[in-house]
């Protein structure tokens, strides 16, 4: 998506004098996943509100074991603490309730107001506060209880969107919008999260915050993108979650700190390089020596000209000599410019430990970082909704 630069600015409480409040998203709940639902939302660069039936968001308060979270909301708040925020005028007695905003430059949090009515209003929503006073908003991203929603919509039922465990049987997991580590190898799809024959709604488990994310990404996106959340753009998603260091795979084993953590991501949820699940954790194992057996297929998956490359090249170790032979058959490049390449970012761009030797069988990490830079196959190839690749 398009990139902004937004300053995270300090709580200025303003007071709504416009009838309707529109804007791009509407996040409605209490919980983590509300929150980090829309905390993506606004940083994805749509103009974004989140309503609370309960009091201020406190940094305090949240789930001490969403570590991540904590800090995200902590750096980013700190971004305003050389900003001045006005003090808000008290109320007068007997004055007719007003509703207090939470302002920042794409983000307004209405807290402790509770919504009267919801309803579609031509291809978004409206959500009414009091008689006179509502938001309209394209996109509506509930995580809250349902009940008034699904009276709106005349349905018997809405199912929250769900994560499911990871497995190589099927091709699902590259569709994946969020690695649910908290409660190990889950995965959840992009597709889990669109509601069938309900446009431009997302429903989310209220305390599921690895899921809110997602759903604010992908709510960004048909925002920003002016169209309907069933046209979702899989990799766009994925690449703004990963680049705001969301993981798509759930590998507890390799960190975002890591150097190396994006590269192995892409190839991760790719399905190139597969995880090992052990009591329920993804461990991608990324100093293990990679092997011919578990490359070959699904290379060839993504590639037709890999299909020649192992026709003549059978059983022979991945080392590095090898790698850059494949990636550059594939890839049309030229071997010893690919070569001299290599070695000058070996240590100082990758980070490698090892020394470059292209007799060296490669770990997992190298083949991963090798593959991403110099074939690309999460950046340049498409997958179905069922995660088959689009060649």
């Amino acid at each position: 998506m398009k990139r902004l630069f937004f300053v995270f600015a300090s709580i200025i409480p303003l007071v709504i004098h416009a009838q309707t409040l529109k804007t791009d998203v509407l996040v409605i709940g209490n919980g983590n996943a509300a929150y980090a639902a829309s905390f993506q939302s606004f940083k994805s660069g749509v103009k974004t509100i989140l309503l609370t039936q309960k009091e201020q968001l406190d940094l305090n308060k949240v789930t001490a074991a969403k570590a991540f979270y904590q800090v995200f909301l902590k750096r980013e708040t700190e971004n305003a603490k050389s900003l001045e925020s006005p003090k808000q005028k008290p109320e007068k007695k007997n004055q007719t309730k007003v509703i207090v905003v939470d302002s920042t430059l794409l983000l307004n949090v209405i807290n402790n107001t509770p919504y009267t009515e919801i309803k579609r209003s031509g291809s978004g929503w409206e959500v009414k506060l009091t008689k006179d006073k509502s938001i309209k908003a394209k996109i509506l991203v509930l995580a809250d209880h349902p009940e008034k929603l699904i009276a709106a919509l005349k349905i018997n039922s809405l199912s929250a969107a769900s994560s499911g465990p990871l497995n190589y049987n099927e091709n699902t997991y590259r569709t994946s919008v969020a690695g649910v580590t908290s409660t190990g190898a889950n995965f959840l799809s992009l597709y889990s999260l669109l509601i069938p024959n309900q446009e431009n709604l997302l429903y989310i488990p209220a305390d599921q915050f690895e899921i809110g994310p997602a759903a604010g990404a992908t709510a960004a996106y048909a925002a920003f993108f002016d169209t309907k959340t069933s046209l979702s753009n899989l990799k766009r998603i994925q690449g703004e979650l990963l680049s705001y260091k969301h993981a798509v795979m759930p590998f507890a084993d390799v960190k975002p700190a890591d150097s190396n953590w994006l590269a192995i991501q892409k190839i991760g949820i790719t399905g190139i390089i597969k995880a090992e699940i052990k009591q329920n954790k993804a461990y991608f194992n990324p100093e293990k020596e990679v092997l011919y057996a578990e490359i070959k297929e699904p290379i060839k998956e993504y590639y037709y000209k890999a299909q020649l490359w192992f026709d003549d090249h059978r059983n022979i170790p991945i080392n590095l000599e090898n790698t850059i032979s494949l990636v550059c058959y594939v890839g049309n490049k030229s071997v010893e410019a690919t070569k001299a390449e290599l070695q000058k970012k070996w240590d100082k761009s990758y980070r490698f430990k090892s020394s470059y030797d292209l007799k060296k069988v490669l770990t997992r990490r190298e083949f991963s970082v090798i593959i991403n830079e110099y074939l690309k196959p999460f950046d340049d190839v498409n997958v179905d909704k069922t995660g088959r690749v689009i060649r």
